[in-house]
């Protein structure tokens, strides 16, 4: 990684290839087995079924600023060519909320439409808070999970002007339409591993009726082209996806896809032989990988 994103700094993945192509399993190491059965589902589509005919060959993309110091936003939106959206990490353990209208100003100062992802860690009493605080000098698009729950999400949406979308509370709920019945969000952000695939993906978002974000969870370049076709083929696509985290890795296992005027070209990717002997993981690590893919596999769907 170029920076820290999501508490880690070297991103694991096992990659799998089949008759369709090659899939990624990415499931993060702290998730259990039942979770990280939906991430391998979904390598398992990737590798093994002809994928659906896409709609577009380009996708509209955000920056993504992790919780990094205001001083550093115009080197990490550097790497974001054209975006005329950014994503801003805000509600970071050990940071303030300063911290993050520095960081969000200084974002706003150079892009000129910006939503925030709190990853749940507000109440609702600091999420009305956080929602004037960040506004005080320029609108949000959205606030993507600023509380836990469905409940509280719910509760927020009577507080603020601000739109609500959610994500956690679609990608790791039992239920990923609670959210949408409960009128909950406005916004809905899907990502395809953890629904477990593509064809899951567009299942589910052919049965919300509010505007749907792609995006990623971190993805090697073979599971960004998964999202970028699954963001192809959705029927209406109102907002730029959050399928530019490509940009936070220093090393990949493919050419990194470079946006054109903000927008990433859709299609399949395969490795590069050279890159993934360069980033092979160790033994131990590679066993332990082995091990979870036994583990998960009964349980994949």
């Amino acid at each position: 990684m170029r920076v820290r994103f999501r508490g880690i700094e070297v991103r694991e993945v096992a990659l799998i290839e089949g008759p369709c192509g090659w899939g990624e399993f990415g499931a993060f190491l702290e998730y259990g087995p039942h979770e990280a059965a939906h991430w391998l589902a979904s390598a398992i589509e990737a590798a093994h079924t002809q994928p659906p005919t896409p709609l577009r060959d380009r996708i509209p993309i955000n920056a993504t600023v992790p919780a990094v110091d205001a001083a550093r936003v115009p080197e990490v939106l550097a790497r974001f060519p054209g975006a005329r959206t950014a994503k801003v990490k805000v509600a970071e353990p050990g940071q303030t909320l300063a911290d993050d209208v520095a960081r969000v100003s200084a974002v706003r100062a150079l892009i000129p439409t910006v939503r925030v992802d709190a990853n749940g860690g507000w109440t609702v009493r600091q999420a009305v808070a956080a929602a004037a605080a960040l506004t005080a000098d320029g609108p949000l698009e959205y606030l993507e999970q600023p509380c836990a729950s469905v409940a509280e999400l719910a509760e927020l949406r009577e507080l603020i002007d601000v739109p609500v979308a959610a994500d956690e509370s679609i990608r790791k709920a039992q239920d990923p339409l609670r959210v949408v019945r409960a009128r909950a969000a406005d916004v809905a952000v899907v990502k395809v591993a953890p629904l477990g695939g593509v064809r899951p993906l567009l299942d589910i978002a052919a049965q919300i009726d509010i505007p749907i974000v792609v995006s990623s969870a971190l993805d090697s370049a073979v599971g960004m082209s998964r999202g970028l076709l699954a963001a192809a083929c959705l029927p209406d696509l109102p907002y730029a996806c959050g399928l530019g985290t490509g940009g936070l890795f220093t090393e990949d296992v493919a050419e990194p896809l470079v946006g054109v005027d903000g927008h990433l070209p859709v299609g399949p990717t395969v490795p590069d032989p050279a890159r993934l002997h360069a980033l092979a993981a160790t033994p131990d690590r590679r066993q332990w990988w082995i091990d979870r893919i036994a583990e998960c596999l009964p349980l994949a769907r």
